[in-house]
């Protein structure tokens, strides 16, 4: 018999989700490095991020995920064009876009990337 206590997320990294009121905020006050993730659920691309992203062996500290449906604020600011979009955000300072396929390698070498670009201000 499965009881709720027995199951055990999958996950490795710590997972927020983040909203229009509260996305600005939380990232500023995040230590290390944060891997924001820009969804849809009608996206099949975006709902195979959301199951495969949090198994991965990734260098970050937390994915934070944002609904785009949801939260047009945000996505306008982060001018998203295109779903999943990944941005990097480490200790409240932003570091751009990544463009990467879904991998753990590919991914940990694109943050590793946007890690040696010159820091911004959260859009």
């Amino acid at each position: 018999m499965c009881r709720p206590s027995d199951i055990v997320s999958p996950s490795i990294v710590v997972e927020s989700e983040l909203t229009d009121f509260d996305a600005d905020q939380r990232l500023l006050a995040m230590s290390g490095v944060s891997l924001v993730i820009f969804t849809s659920v009608g996206c099949a691309s975006c709902r195979f991020a959301r199951e495969q992203l949090p198994r991965l062996d990734l260098h970050v500290d937390r994915l934070c995920w944002i609904d785009a449906g949801d939260n047009g604020g945000v996505v306008e600011r982060y001018q998203v064009f295109h779903l999943p979009a990944l941005f990097v955000v480490r200790d409240g300072e932003f570091f751009g876009a990544l463009k990467s396929r879904l991998t753990s390698n590919e991914l940990n070498a694109a943050v590793t990337q946007a890690l040696t670009r010159t820091a911004e201000e959260l859009p």
